[in-house]
This record gives C-alpha cells, structure tokens and sequence, in this order.
C-alpha cells in the first residue's frame, strides 16, 4: 500500500489547495520569453481570482511551471500532461525537488501516456506507464506529488494506487461517476471541463466543433466515448450535437454554472475548466474573469 492509499483523508490537504475550480490552458504553457510576463501577470490574475489550480495543457514540464510559480504565493501549477514517452524520470524527479525546495506544495506532476498517432514506437502504454512510476519511485519521487491522465478502469486504478489521483481530459459526468467508483474516496479525480461563454446554440457549437475535431483523431479519447454509450456517427464529422453537449459547457451563465456542478455532483473533487474561443492563440482572461463571476 502506498502513502495515497493509506486512508480516505490522506490526500485532504493536496484536495484543499487546488480547491473546487481551476483553469486548464494551452495559452500559459508556451516557452516564447516574448509573452512571459505575460503569461506570468495573467496567472496571478487566475489567483486573485479565487482559483485553485492552473494546468498547463499539452506536454508540459516544471520548467514550465516555474515561472508561473515563481510569479504567485498560492496557485498550485500541474502539468496537464507531461508524456511519459519524452521525459526521462530522473529528470522529472530532480526538476521536481528543486520546484519542491523552493515552493513546497505549489507543483503537480500530471502524466499520461499520450496517444499512438503523435508517439513513435507507441506500445504498451498501460506497462510503460507502470514502469515510468517505478523510475519515479526509486528516484526519491513520492506518489503523492503525481496524478494520471486516467480514462480506462485499468489506468483509473493505477491512478488511485500509484498516484494522488486522476486528471481525466474530454470526459462527461458519467465517465466522473465511472472514475469516483474506481478511484474510492481518498484520490483527487480532477476532471477538465471545456466551455464556450455563448448562449447561441449555433455558434456555441460551431466553436466547439471546431475545437473537439482535433481530438476525434485520436483513438484513446474515441475509444472512451464509445465505451460511454455514444456511436461512431457521435465522433464523426467533429462531433454530433449529443457530444459537443456532453463535453462542453456552453449557454448563459446559469447554465454554465449548472453544468460544471453536474462534474461536481458526480464525484469530481476539481473541476479544470478550459476557455474554449475562436483564437486559441490569445490568453482568455476575459473568459476567466466572466468563469470566476459566474463560479462566485
């Protein structure tokens, strides 16, 4: 049994710090030194916010999450996901304790196993993740500064033994039910959450659409739905309205509001909530100030 696994509070201070709502973003990742401030005045604005966590979306590390750290005095920063194919775990775990030292408690490592299409000699993800954690283990890194990106009932599991938890990516609240029963009480289980801030049904899921497409390349996340009870002709053509529904929020404020306390309701300890826009390119903070008035 591992320190995560010991009780069902063990892992209640990591729950208290990222708090119910964080926000999931591509935009605070990049590495160009041009936006750096930035992206560092913006992350502080996400704490006099109130929000509990930023997680930087795509394959993130602690050099990314230092900056950001280093420009805040509570927001935890977790990397949402890390690639296990691309970091040597010595690597991770030295970076790690150095974060660590600094700023006690303000990094989380999120792993994941990426997906076939965008890794070279993909095979056997379930075991190489396994043997990523052992890496860990043996390089000083406990299992409660981790937390996977979990979708299978296997990787679920692996998450609630080896792990703080899990960040599962393009889920529904049922998947969130699935995942609280796999996971038991103690574990974080932190799903992200995409939103449009429109009330216009067809521009809300002309945004989405777009966005979602990217996604519906990859077998993991098709795989899942279709394991949800949504058909091939659900995550054809961009996704049907069933799915856009499902895995965005997106209306008036009321109900954006109701559909991330479904996440809430469903067993979620932490909802990651990912401004979705036109531009990507641009940091929402717009949109984050409108999600913190409408989460007050």
């Amino acid at each position: 049994m591992n320190d995560t696994t010991a009780s069902p509070t063990a892992l209640a201070p990591l729950k208290e710090s990222v708090g119910r709502y964080g926000v999931w973003s591509v935009q605070l990742r990049s590495g160009d030194p041009t936006g750096a401030a930035e992206r560092a005045e913006a992350t502080a604005e996400l704490e006099r916010l109130g929000f509990g966590a930023v997680w930087l979306g795509g394959n993130t590390s602690a050099a990314d999450a230092a900056p950001l750290i280093e420009a805040t005095s509570r927001i935890v920063v977790g990397t949402s996901i890390q690639s296990i194919w691309e970091h040597e775990p010595s690597a991770v775990a030295a970076s790690f304790a150095e974060l660590e030292v600094a700023h006690p408690g303000r990094f989380l490592l999120g792993l994941g196993v990426s997906h076939g299409p965008r890794v070279k000699g993909y095979s056997r993800p379930y075991s190489t993740m396994v043997d990523h954690l052992d890496a860990l283990d043996r390089a000083g890194m406990r299992s409660g500064h981790r937390v996977l990106a979990a979708l299978g009932p296997k990787m679920l599991e692996l998450s609630r033994d080896r792990a703080a938890g899990a960040i599962p990516y393009l889920v529904t609240p049922e998947h969130t039910v699935q995942a609280r029963e796999r996971l038991g009480e103690g574990p974080l289980l932190a799903p992200e959450l995409k939103v449009v801030l429109s009330s216009d049904p067809a521009a809300a899921r002309a945004t989405a659409r777009a966005y979602l497409a990217r996604y519906l390349e990859l077998p993991n996340y098709t795989r899942n739905f279709l394991n949800l009870g949504f058909t091939e002709a659900d995550v054809a053509d961009g996704g049907s309205d069933r799915l856009i529904d499902a895995v965005f929020a997106w209306g008036d404020e009321d109900t954006i509001r109701a559909r991330i306390d479904t996440f809430l309701d469903a067993g979620a300890d932490h909802v990651a909530l990912q401004v979705v826009e036109d531009d990507m390119t641009l940091i929402p903070r717009e949109g984050w100030r409108r999600l913190a008035s409408l989460l007050a």
